[in-house]
């Protein structure tokens, strides 16, 4: 099988924890470049601009980053789709370890919808999901399970 995992020390050593074989860092896992808002909460940015601000349709301010509109996460997410799908239809498991917004959006895509059917797709930090076939078609065959529901615990 295959194992990526975005650059971020975080998801390499979710990776770890998970006892995944040594992944393969993905640069197009990265997480989600919020710009100006990075390192504030919703409610920060609400404030400021005087109405709720939503990340999947509002858009980030440059900052020490450019920041990323959610068609830029897409195209990161589809070329990971376009990497993993030769390795599926080979009959492998892939297994990505991430970040929230981003692995919503790459399962709306996987889905084929647009990037902000995402926001219908809560997603638990730590979670695990699962994306496979039934007939031949793309679906969600498990969505943001907890290691509590998993019967297992986290180190």
């Amino acid at each position: 099988g295959l194992v990526l995992t975005s650059p971020m020390m975080r998801a390499r050593r979710t990776a770890e924890l998970l006892g995944l074989p040594e992944p393969e860092v993905e640069a197009d896992l990265a997480e989600w470049d919020y710009g100006g808002y990075e390192g504030r909460t919703t409610a920060e940015i609400s404030a400021e601009l005087g109405r709720p601000w939503r990340i999947w349709t509002d858009p980030v301010p440059a900052g020490t980053t450019p920041g990323e509109t959610i068609e830029q996460v897409a195209q990161r997410a589809d070329r990971v789709l376009a990497r993993v799908r030769p390795v599926l239809s080979q009959g492998q498991d892939v297994a990505l370890v991430g970040h929230g917004h981003d692995l919503r959006v790459l399962a709306a895509r996987w889905l084929g919808l647009e990037p902000q059917a995402g926001v219908l797709l809560g997603l638990s930090a730590g979670s695990l999901s699962g994306l496979g076939y039934e007939h031949e078609r793309p679906v969600i065959a498990y969505w943001s399970l907890s290691a509590a529901r998993l019967g297992t615990s986290s180190q």
